[in-house]
């Protein structure tokens, strides 16, 4: 046992002192985002929505994610990733405050759009923060940490959600979400200033070429935005799925939710670290991680027994715990060809994209196709996602022969 745990520490080795502030500050940031699992059953049976009415919300969540991403990326060029990290997380403080007090259909659909368009900037920025805070073999382990700290929070936040609407009520998420970003702020402007850190990787391009004509890019574009849209049914239809069909409590599904998490935060810098000393490609980790997403939704159908939810969520936790850091790395290495910004941008845009049609063609397909019939759907959509993917792989061969040639 003493092994297994020194082996565990061992995989944490080497990081810069930056990225772990940065991992806390993620932390801080994602244990309160408590609201976003939760979302769909406060807007249905809080506010009395439809589910097409949630769909078209959840497409506005998307597109304000979009818009932000694409102006974080920009801002990050022009003025630096601090000073846009730091603006968008006080920023999304007072707005997920504000969000509760907001009632009619236009009146939320615009006020998620300006969240998720403030709270968006934040990722790219975040991104190329982390490129220069870390050495570049350490890349992969970096953005593993960072995700490390995203799914602990994920992890906790569910949890301590259910318990929250269950105690008192569902305006009090709302507090917590804004009230962590607010502290996770002054965390950052603590730690991480930028005459107190130090820059371990400084990307110098003065001809930098442009990621719209980036060929191989824009194929893993596509296919992380089909990935997304799978991805995100775990967090708008698959908790009705677990409320309706399988009668599962708030508390209960804060609970599945959080073992993602929990198993994310044991499992995935031993199995990257890993995977990394492995002759596996980038691109190759990705196929297997989306077949394992692909089965996590297919395995619903199954049966009706309520232990396929737990094997359901192990599936998409190991597809998770693959394809997300191994796409991450594969974006920052593609960035060095170019703006930083703009590549790590569209990457979080693609995500942006997926959650504008992934919600709303969720909702719509369940409640015009039932459950069933919409994982079969989903599965498929999968499978495309893993032949992109295998297109990509082969295309990065044929590129890697030419340059030997």
């Amino acid at each position: 046992m003493k092994t297994l745990f020194n082996n565990y520490i061992n995989t944490f080795k080497g990081l810069s002192h930056e990225v772990w502030w940065l991992a806390l500050i993620t932390l801080i940031n994602r244990a309160g985002t408590m609201v976003i699992p939760f979302l769909s059953l406060y807007l249905t049976e809080n506010l009395d929505f439809t589910l097409k009415d949630v769909g078209w919300i959840m497409s506005a969540f998307g597109l304000g994610s979009v818009v932000g991403s694409w102006l974080g990326g920009r801002l990050t060029d022009k003025i630096g990733y601090y000073k846009v990290m730091v603006r968008s997380l006080i920023s999304t403080g007072v707005l997920f405050i504000a969000l509760q007090f907001l009632n009619t259909f236009v009146d939320f659909c615009i006020g998620i759009f300006l969240v998720m368009l403030v709270a968006d900037m934040f990722r790219p920025a975040m991104f190329v923060a982390l490129s220069a805070y870390s050495k570049p073999e350490n890349k992969t382990r970096s953005v593993t940490l960072i995700r490390l700290a995203i799914n602990l929070g994920f992890s906790v936040g569910p949890a301590v959600g259910g318990i929250i609407i269950t105690t008192l009520s569902y305006r009090g998420l709302f507090w917590v979400d804004g009230i962590t970003c607010i502290l996770a702020t002054g965390l950052l402007i603590k730690v991480l200033h930028p005459k107190k850190a130090k820059v371990l990787d400084t990307v110098k391009n003065d001809t930098p070429s442009s990621a719209y004509y980036d060929k191989a890019f824009l194929i893993f574009l596509v296919a992380m935005v089909l990935f997304g849209i799978v991805f995100l049914q775990y967090f708008s239809t698959m908790p009705l799925y677990y409320k309706d069909i399988h009668r599962l409590t708030e508390f209960d599904i804060g609970i599945l939710l959080g073992l993602n998490g929990f198993v994310i935060f044991l499992l995935e810098m031993p199995l990257i670290k890993w995977l990394e000393n492995t002759n596996f490609t980038k691109s190759g980790l990705m196929v297997f991680g989306t077949i394992m997403l692909g089965f996590s939704i297919l395995v619903l159908n199954l049966t009706s027994w309520i232990g396929i939810l737990i094997i359901g969520m192990l599936f998409m936790s190991l597809g998770e715990m693959i394809t997300f850091p191994f796409s991450n790395a594969f974006a920052l290495d593609r960035a060095k060809k170019g703006n930083q910004g703009e590549y790590m941008a569209l990457y979080s845009i693609a995500f942006s994209i997926a959650h504008i049609f992934a919600h709303n063609a969720g909702m719509h397909m369940v409640d015009g196709l039932g459950f069933d019939n919409t994982w079969y759907i989903f599965t498929m959509l999968a499978g495309f996602c893993v032949l992109l993917l295998f297109i990509l792989s082969q295309y990065l061969n044929t590129q890697k022969k030419k340059r030997v040639l």
